[in-house]
């Protein structure tokens, strides 16, 4: 349709369907008469916040609709709101309404269909609505095209709200409509328009939806401790708790060096390996390395532990802490064949000792507190060092040959460890092996718990959080069912 503004001759245009009663020019801004082809009144440009033009097209549900005209209702002198007018391709209305950033979307409604509107509680297609507030307002400014004229007296909306639901009933000398309304996100209405910025909202809207769909939260957290419980069935019901490895470890046997243990299987679900440590330390400390090492895919967890005890007397009493045996736990290990890599220091040298006969009386051996031992060849009076045990042991020189042959045994350096345990009398000396002992644990049950209670405390917060929300939400009505203080 084409229109020449009679006030400054400029042309309006917009391709409509319906028949326009008034437009406010929008060169001018002087509201028109149609049929007389006159000006009515100049009225103010719509601005503070306005983001949709005059023509614009968008589609809302599937529907293409074009905005004919914008108006600014204000109620008292502070307070602001826009509705922007929308047609479809066949002539029927729609409206956005947009206050402080909250958008409803809009359809006519038939009155008849509205039960017990006269009530505080009346009910539309099987909902029941709360009244909300009754408002007073006028048009403050407007633009574009209208089906019916402007009536810029004051008019009386009553507002029923059902959740994301409301219905509108717009009051004025001459009629009475009623209005359908159901939240929209601004996030929708931006890209069904294509609008570049979208106005800030403030505070909670009329039929703003809560931030979380609480009946779907209810889904979500039944489904996850339900996965949650199967898993812990399955990992609880494929598991057996046993002992799965032990050995007694010399420091020795581990001096500069790593022990690579025996093959062990665990199976089932994934749980703790605890793993407890003992050594006698006496008013010392031990360490343990220890690697668990998964042979199929060559995985690596690394521990390390202290072993300490310690005691003694101050001011007349006794005191002592530390202990003996260390406890520990390499956690969340999965099914497969796993072996330790071991390796171990203590507080303290090795026993150390010396004069120790052969029984036919033709050499004696010493060790002193490095390792290195002393081979006494008596009936040449010749003394032989070696860097310790095991090297005498693999040696072929005639004085260890000698050394074997009177101490009747090949096993020279187990021979010389079990008899330093006799002679000295270091207490760290004397403490020369670790007992390590793993158990493939029950499964625990405090992650499953943890989880199941922090989902429980989310729930409980969402719900709490709801009411708030909902208080805030009716803080401005008078008929709000929530207490006021």
């Amino acid at each position: 349709m084409h229109y020449v503004c009679p006030a400054c001759e400029s042309e309006n245009k917009l391709d409509l369907t319906f028949p326009v009663e008034e437009y406010v020019c929008k060169t001018c801004s002087h509201l028109i008469d149609v049929a007389g082809n006159k000006q009515i009144k100049h009225l103010k440009v719509p601005t503070e916040n306005v983001v949709l033009d005059v023509g614009q097209k968008g589609k809302i549900d599937g529907v293409e609709y074009t905005v004919v005209a914008i108006t600014v209702k204000k109620y008292g002198n502070s307070i602001f709101w826009r509705e922007y007018s929308l047609k479809d391709s066949k002539g029927g209305d729609a409206f956005l309404s947009e206050s402080d950033g909250h958008w409803v979307f809009l359809t006519s409604m038939h009155p008849d269909d509205f039960k017990g509107k006269n009530s505080k509680l009346p009910t539309y297609l099987g909902r029941t609505y709360r009244w909300y507030e009754n408002t007073q307002c006028s048009i403050d400014s407007a633009a574009g095209f209208f089906d019916e004229h402007l009536d810029f007296s004051i008019a009386t909306y009553k507002e029923y709200v059902n959740g994301t639901r409301m219905i509108s009933q717009e009051k004025t000398s001459k009629k009475s409509q009623y209005f359908y309304g159901v939240h929209i996100s601004k996030y929708d209405v931006k890209r069904a328009f294509k609008i570049v910025h979208m106005p800030y909202y403030t505070g909670v809207g009329i039929v703003q939806p809560y931030y979380f769909d609480m009946r779907q939260a209810v889904n979500i957290f039944c489904i996850a401790a339900l996965m949650i419980c199967l898993c812990q069935l399955y990992v609880y019901t494929s598991r057996t708790n046993e002992t799965v490895f032990a050995e007694t470890i010399n420091f020795t046997d581990v001096k500069d060096k790593e022990l690579v243990s025996k093959s062990f299987t665990l199976a089932g679900g994934s749980a703790p390996l605890k793993v407890n440590a003992f050594s006698g330390v006496d008013n010392s400390w031990a360490n343990i390395q220890l690697s668990l090492v998964n042979e199929k895919t060559n995985e690596i967890i690394y521990t390390s532990k202290d072993i300490e005890q310690y005691h003694g007397y101050e001011d007349g009493e006794s005191w002592s802490e530390g202990s003996q045996s260390e406890d520990f736990n390499l956690c969340g290990v999965s099914s497969g064949q796993y072996h330790f890599l071991i390796s171990a220091e203590k507080d303290g040298a090795l026993p150390a000792f010396s004069n120790l006969q052969s029984p036919d009386s033709k050499v004696i051996i010493s060790r002193d507190k490095s390792g290195t031992v002393e081979i006494n060849d008596l009936l040449k009076g010749q003394t032989t060092s070696f860097t310790d045990g095991k090297t005498l042991e693999k040696d072929t020189s005639e004085v260890a040959r000698l050394a074997k042959t009177s101490f009747g045994t090949q096993k020279l350096d187990s021979l010389i460890n079990a008899e330093a345990l006799k002679l000295t009398t270091d207490p760290i000396s004397s403490n020369t092996y670790v007992q390590l002992k793993a158990t493939w644990l029950p499964v625990s049950f405090w992650n499953f718990g943890f989880i199941l209670f922090i989902m429980i405390v989310l729930f409980v917060a969402m719900w709490i959080g709801r009411h708030f929300f909902n208080v805030n939400k009716w803080k401005n009505s008078s008929n709000t069912p929530y207490p006021t203080s």
